[in-house]
């Protein structure tokens, strides 16, 4: 099966800057539309992929994303909300982009046409094979994330990725590939745009899924939430009001002494 770089095929739209603002926004809208529905033809790959990352984690072992430009934040941006959503220490999800912490906010030249550099960078965190690596690339063909994925393979660290085209180099060299085929942007190759979309909803399962698999939600509740905030300590009381039944006084008692919803929830019913 050859290898059609979908991402990069004209826009099925021509004359944009002819369009009225209303015009540019349904148009747009329409095609962020189409992304979901991509993404539910890749769940059995995205299911796959998240039992093995359950697997790695509850063993102690960590995920690593790995990516260029759009795809190395969008996963910057999901592993840094891992500690604060499910109470995980920064070491358990680690986001790497291309060009170090400088590519979050500015492009740099060249980062992702290494061949040997994405390795070097997961060698810093002393990678092993209890780890488990997702390389992330809309367009599947980023030097950096590929070789990044075959050093990994030859050292039997588990891989995984996520494009946003069929049969692509970085799918060949992942064990587990994820592949959501969304299709022309509107903006012809601005794959920050429905590709940036897909990478975020998959990036959401995963952890999601995964956090929810190791036990760190109760119920619906993120009861291992960091309370780094008013917003989230309020949150954090009224789950504890519901939860055990309590007035509202009593709750944020409760949960200022144990610092965390679960252990104020179980010593109550502890009696402590």
């Amino acid at each position: 099966m050859s290898f059609i770089k979908i991402t990069e095929q004209d826009s099925k739209y021509n004359h944009l800057e002819k369009m009225s603002t209303k015009e540019l926004l349904e148009n747009i809208n329409n095609e962020d539309k189409t992304v979901p529905l991509a993404v539910e033809k890749a769940l059995p790959q995205i299911e796959i992929l998240v039992n093995q990352v359950v697997s790695k984690l509850s063993t102690g072992g960590r995920l690593f994303y790995i990516g260029a430009g759009t795809s190395g934040r969008l996963g910057i941006l999901d592993a840094s909300e891992c500690p604060p959503t499910f109470g995980v220490s920064s070491d358990l999800v680690i986001g790497i982009i291309a060009g170090g912490d400088n590519a979050i906010r500015n492009a740099v030249e060249n980062a992702e046409d290494s061949t040997n550099q994405g390795w070097e960078d997961l060698k810093k965190f002393a990678i092993t094979s209890k780890d488990i690596v997702i390389g992330i690339a809309a367009s599947g063909t980023t030097p950096y994330v590929i070789s990044a994925l075959q050093h990994c393979n030859k050292n039997n660290i588990v891989t995984g990725s996520i494009s946003c085209n069929a049969n692509s180099p970085l799918s060949q060299s992942a064990a587990y590939p994820i592949e959501v085929i969304v299709g022309p942007e509107f903006v012809t190759g601005s794959s920050r745009m429905k590709a940036g979309t897909a990478q975020k909803l998959v990036l959401n399962m995963i952890t999601t899924s995964t956090m929810i698999k190791l036990g760190r939600i109760k119920g619906n509740k993120m009861v291992d939430m960091q309370l780094s905030n008013n917003k989230l300590v309020d949150r954090g009381t009224k789950m504890i009001m519901s939860e055990l039944n309590l007035p509202e006084t009593e709750a944020k008692q409760l949960l200022q002494k144990y610092k965390n919803v679960r252990l104020a929830i179980q010593n109550y019913n502890n009696g402590k």
